[in-house]
C-alpha cells in the first residue's frame, strides 16, 4: 500500500470519502505494524490529502476540559472578552479575535465567528521574542479557573500527537528519522478556539471559502458538521465529525517538502444554523525553516513548482492580510516585514 516516492502522480483519482486510520501502532515497538500504519497515512496523504485518525492518546477528559473552558470564555460579555483582544498584543498574534475582526475574503460578508488564539508559549526574554520576530511570545490566558492549565495541557498533547504523525510521514516517504521532526523545535503552531454562535437566520450555504492550509498539516477537533473537502473532480465530499476521531489534512508546506507526494487539498466550511465549536491546531515548523522540496524529491519539475520560501515569513505575511489589527499596524508604518504573495497547493478552485 506504500506510495511510489520516486515520482509524484500528475493526476489524482477522485475520492468519494475520507479515510479512517487507526494510528495506535505508531506508538508501539513493532516496526512492521508501524510501517503498515505509515503506508496507510501515505496513501491517504497522496490520494486525498485528508484523513481521520483514531488510536491517538488524547483523552476524552482532556478534550472535554478544552470544550468546557472554551464555552466558559465565549459566554463572557464582549467587554470582558475584549480585555484579551489580540490587537493589544501585536505581532505575537495571540488572544481574542471578535466577530468581524478576521476577513478571509474582503468581497464576502464576514463569518459570524469569534476566536481565541494561542501558540508555542515562550518567555519574554527568549531571543526571538526580544528580536521582535512575528508569532513569537508568551500566550495570553483568560483569567478563568484552570483555563491556562486545561487549554495549555491540550495544546501540549496535540503537539505531541503531531510529532507522532510526522514520524508516520517520515516512514511513509522513506525518510530518515527526524528529517521532518527536526524542523519543529520552536514552531509557530497556532491553536484556535473557534465559536460559531447559533444563528436561526442562516441557511445551509458555504461559510468559509475554499482554501488549503499553509502549515505542515492541521489536526482538527470539531463539534458539528460543515466541513467539506474537494476531490480532484471538483466535487465536494462531506467530512462530518466522527466520535473519538480527529480530522487531519495536509498543508502546503508538507506538499512542497515532499515535492507533491503529499497533497494539500482544498476544503471549505458550510454555514449551518446550529452552534459550532471547532479546534484546529495548525501544526507548523520553525519560523526560519526554508521550505522547498527535500533532496530526495528534488527534480527540475518540483524545483520549478515549489521555489524556496521562509516558512514564518510566508505564514505571517499571508495570515496578516486577514486581521484588521495587523493591517492597521502596517498602514500606520509600525510594522514592516517581508511580504509573500506565493500560493501553492492543489485543487484551488473556488465555488
Amino acid at each position: 500500500m506504500s506510495i511510489d516516492i520516486s515520482t509524484a502522480s500528475a493526476t489524482q483519482l477522485p475520492f468519494d470519502h475520507i479515510p479512517l486510520i487507526d494510528i495506535q501502532a505508531l506508538y508501539g515497538d513493532d516496526p512492521i505494524a508501524r510501517q503498515q500504519v505509515a503506508d496507510q497515512l501515505g496513501h491517504a496523504a497522496h490520494h486525498v490529502g485528508f484523513f481521520y485518525i483514531t488510536g491517538h492518546q488524547l483523552s476524552k477528559a482532556l478534550q472535554a476540559a478544552l470544550l468546557a473552558q472554551t464555552k466558559a470564555f465565549f459566554a463572557l460579555s464582549l467587554e470582558e472578552k475584549m480585555q484579551y483582544y489580540a490587537g493589544k498584543f501585536g505581532i505575537k498574534h495571540r488572544g481574542y479575535v471578535p466577530e468581524g475582526e478576521e476577513v478571509i475574503d474582503p468581497t464576502r460578508k464576514p463569518d459570524r465567528k469569534e476566536a481565541f488564539d494561542l501558540s508555542w508559549d515562550l518567555p519574554e526574554d527568549d531571543p526571538d521574542v526580544l528580536a521582535g520576530k512575528p508569532m513569537h511570545g508568551s500566550n495570553v490566558w483568560a483569567d478563568l479557573p484552570d483555563f491556562k492549565q486545561d487549554v495549555g495541557a491540550y495544546y501540549d498533547e496535540v503537539i505531541a500527537l503531531g510529532r507522532v504523525l510526522l514520524r508516520g510521514f517520515e516512514l511513509a516517504l522513506g525518510l530518515e528519522v527526524d528529517t521532518l521532526n527536526r524542523l519543529v523545535t520552536k514552531p509557530t503552531s497556532q491553536l484556535r478556539l473557534l465559536h460559531y454562535p447559533y444563528d436561526e437566520t442562516v441557511v445551509d450555504v458555504q461559510g468559509i471559502g475554499a482554501h488549503t492550509d499553509m502549515e505542515l498539516f492541521t489536526i482538527l477537533l470539531p463539534t458539528a458538521p460543515g466541513l467539506e473537502v474537494m476531490n480532484s473532480a471538483g466535487q465536494w465530499i462531506d467530512a462530518p465529525p466522527i466520535e473519538g476521531a480527529f480530522v487531519v489534512n495536509i498543508g502546503d508546506m508538507t506538499e512542497a517538502l515532499s515535492g507533491g507526494r503529499f497533497v494539500a487539498t482544498s476544503h471549505r466550511v458550510r454555514k449551518v444554523a446550529e452552534e459550532r465549536y471547532s479546534f484546529p491546531l495548525f501544526f507548523a515548523c520553525d519560523y526560519d525553516v526554508q521550505i522547498e522540496p527535500l533532496p530526495q524529491f528534488r527534480t527540475p519539475e518540483t524545483v520549478a513548482k515549489y521555489p524556496p520560501l521562509i516558512a514564518g515569513e510566508h505564514l505571517f505575511s499571508v495570515s496578516s492580510d486577514g486581521f484588521a489589527y495587523i493591517k492597521k499596524m502596517k498602514e500606520a508604518g509600525t510594522l514592516t516585514f517581508h511580504s509573500s504573495t506565493r500560493k501553492f497547493g492543489q485543487h484551488r478552485q473556488t465555488m
